[in-house]
């Protein structure tokens, strides 16, 4: 990156703009942003001495390096007019347009935050705020350039506030940069961050690279011109260049334990062709005549970061036994290399595309930052921390799609990834070919297919599984929608049951002005929110009975109001089925139906045989109203209840075995097994604790290669 000093003028950055902007009245724009910037700025100054007009001038040149369009140039020109000069975002619009208008308000916002943290999650957090201001990724890159001429002008303030500001760059900003692909910018503001930050450990290490450069200067330049005679004589186009490393990655390997000696990129190499098969043809050629070191080499054309970086790298024991890293790539892969999304100004197809609609479809990074919306804080810090911010694996799916994941993603999070169907059927995985389960940990190169079936639905077991939080929210997203539409029935069951008990007419009951009155005294949005409230006990139905009938809560509806009341620890534990206001009754389970916890249930009043125990859409009790009462499962229970399943195949052949093996891989007992229609129809009895630890097995039941249905049998 080109430093600029004080003494920049209008028209020395006009006459670079020039270069790539031709149109007209683009260049008339910028022109008028500039004038409107200078005379509101007229009188400022900075803290290191020069007039005010220097930064935004200085901003918009460091911009005009990566080729930037003509409304993020104004923006860098007027970005802080509206913060320092009084200028309206109306006033802004009114002459520059919706599009600058916005760029400019994202980064008078931005720059209004006041960053510092310790906690990596609250960095992460200022992050997400960050870049939650910014609609369009152009306010991004305004502030970094922003930054960077800052930082070249750091000197000017006090020593403390040098730290600060270097802390805050090197927490806040430099993350962003480097997922932006951004490596110029991000290059220098570490090293300026260093700089003011710990200069004693800086200007220690550019002492040892002064005492060392003459040495290193012309072991490069050697290795330097043997490359090139060797790319020569096969032919090879090339251009090559020595690399310098920056001051920082210097620091950041040494301060991993390594000595100053001991980081092999010191002396390093980049070569240009102009295609990628040439990129590969001269990596062969440099190892066929230099030993390359194991394990040092790195294919980034085939799996490109997900910044878009691409090249290959290899180390090599070059001239006199000294390790060399080359670098190969593309002309166009270097732009990407050094500018990262910003490269696709240079870059675009055509005019109709725009950098928000590469951002769309390139920039995994704002992709992560939009699926987490909807998190609260906490949530989304971790998710930017894990998603977003920590090393990334990358698998393929079966057509060859690159997904990329976090380290210790599993294949549930591939699956949700895909889509949140694939993710909401998934009975299985296979990776590389062999079957692997749920819980396995995905490397970066597996190619992982999903077995997925109509009739699987989430188990809440996978919350403990998955590792990104894109998906432990769809899986939770999927289990408060049933939770809540169970919960609706119930309530609006429950209601219409109580109010036909009282002989009350439904249509009446629930006018206009009654719902209004129930729902302004309990506070409520709406009647969706009431039945919600209902079918999860939280409200009682007698009481809104009550509320519009005036009637006296009977000596039944007192106790069942004590009791919703208490706290789940005094619920009875000596049943299994709590039935609401009533203590030391028989309960009876229904072979019927045969419930078990996890299944919504009613209780049947039978005669002299206390309360039989149903499923609420059992056939058996479905003209019964007038003798069902409200029960629910005692938490505290931890028996197994019978079930009875129907296994179909199209397998002549007898699979019994697996099924077995499923059953016993999730710890159930089967308590009888009868075979049906010459081995394609199993009928199964088993003990389950649960309705999740059924679901798991029919999951598992699904999986078995010829399964054609999982049933749930009731007489």
């Amino acid at each position: 990156m080109t430093k600029i000093n004080e003494n920049l003028t209008f028209e020395t950055l006009m006459k670079k703009i020039k270069t790539y902007i031709t149109d007209q009245e683009k260049l008339e724009l910028i022109t008028q942003a500039y004038d409107l910037a200078n005379n509101k700025h007229y009188g400022q100054f900075r803290r290191s001495g020069e007039s005010y007009i220097t930064h935004p001038l200085n901003v918009a040149y460091i911009l005009t390096e990566i080729n930037a369009d003509y409304e993020t140039l104004c923006a860098a020109l007027l970005h802080d007019v509206v913060e320092d000069c009084n200028v309206t975002l109306e006033e802004i619009q009114e002459q520059f347009g919706d599009n600058i208008k916005i760029l400019v308000d994202g980064v008078t916002k931005i720059n209004k935050l006041s960053f510092g943290a310790e906690k990596e999650a609250e960095l992460a957090n200022q992050r997400k705020i960050l870049v939650g201001l910014a609609d369009d990724v152009r306010v991004i890159i305004v502030k970094l350039a922003d930054r960077l001429h800052n930082m070249r002008t750091l000197w000017a303030i006090p020593e403390p506030r040098q730290k600060a500001k270097a802390k805050e760059t090197l927490d806040i900003l430099v993350p962003i940069a480097h997922r932006l692909g951004m490596y110029k910018i991000k290059s220098e503001l570490e090293d300026l961050s260093l700089r003011y930050y710990k200069p004693e450990v800086y200007f220690g290490i550019v002492e040892r690279l002064n005492k060392t450069k003459q040495e290193r200067d012309k072991i490069v330049k050697e290795m330097l011109t043997s490359v090139s005679q060797l790319l020569d004589e096969n032919n090879i186009k090339h251009e090559i260049k020595g690399r310098a490393k920056s001051i920082y990655s210097i620091y950041n390997k040494m301060d991993k334990g390594k000595s100053f000696n001991d980081i092999y990129d010191l002396n390093a190499l980049r070569i240009f062709v102009n295609t990628i098969p040439e990129c590969y043809q001269v990596l062969g050629i440099i190892h066929s005549k230099y030993t390359p070191k194991p394990n040092r080499f790195k294919d980034y054309i085939a799996m490109p970061k997900s910044n878009m970086y691409q090249s290959l790298h290899t180390t090599i024991f070059g001239n006199n036994g000294y390790l060399f890293e080359i670098q190969i790539r593309t002309y166009k892969m270097d732009e990407i290399a050094e500018n990262g999304i910003a490269s696709h100004w240079s870059y675009k197809e055509g005019n109709k595309k725009t950098m928000q609609d590469i951002m769309e479809k390139k920039l995994f990074f704002f992709k992560s930052i939009m699926e987490l919306q909807e998190e609260n804080d906490q949530e989304f810090v971790e998710s930017v921390k894990q998603d977003v911010f920590e090393n990334t694996i990358y698998v393929f799916t079966p057509n060859g799609n690159v997904i990329e994941l976090p380290n210790g993603a599993t294949p549930l999070d591939f699956a949700y990834k895909v889509h949140t169907d694939v993710g909401n059927t998934t009975v299985g995985a296979l990776v590389n070919d062999n079957i692997v389960p749920l819980t396995y940990q995905l490397k970066t190169n597996d190619i992982v297919k999903i077995n997925t079936s109509k009739n699987s639905s989430p188990n809440r077991q996978w919350l403990n599984i998955v590792k990104t939080h894109q998906a432990k929210n769809k899986i939770k997203n999927y289990f408060n929608k049933i939770e809540k539409n169970e919960f609706i029935k119930k309530g609006e069951e429950a209601l219409i049951r109580e109010l036909k008990r009282k002989k009350i007419k439904e249509n009446e009951f629930l006018n206009e002005t009654n719902i209004e009155k129930i729902l302004t005294a309990y506070k409520l949005k709406n009647i969706e929110e009431l039945y919600t409230n209902i079918g999860s006990n939280k409200i009682v139905v007698g009481s809104i009975i009550n509320l519009i009938t005036k009637e006296e809560k009977t000596k039944e509806e007192i106790v069942l109001d004590k009791i919703q009341n208490k706290s789940l620890e005094k619920e009875n534990a000596k049943t299994d089925v709590i039935v609401e206001g009533i203590d030391n009754i028989k309960i009876n389970i229904s072979a019927c139906c045969n419930p078990i916890p996890g299944d919504n249930i009613m209780g049947y009043i039978t005669k002299g045989s206390g309360i039989s125990i149903h499923i609420d859409t059992c056939p058996n009790i479905r003209n019964a109203e007038e003798r069902l009462i409200d029960v629910h499962w005692n938490k505290t229970t931890t028996k197994r209840y019978p079930v009875n399943l129907l296994v179909t195949t199209n397998n002549t052949k007898n699979i019994l075995v697996d099924i077995i093996a499923k059953t016993t891989n999730n710890n159930i007992t089967v308590t009888s097994i009868n075979v049906l229609n010459e081995n394609t129809r199993y009928k199964l009895t088993i003990l389950v604790e649960n309705k999740e630890i059924l679901t798991k097995l029919i999951n598992d039941l699904n999986s078995i290669p010829d399964t054609i249905k999982i049933e749930r049998l009731m007489q």
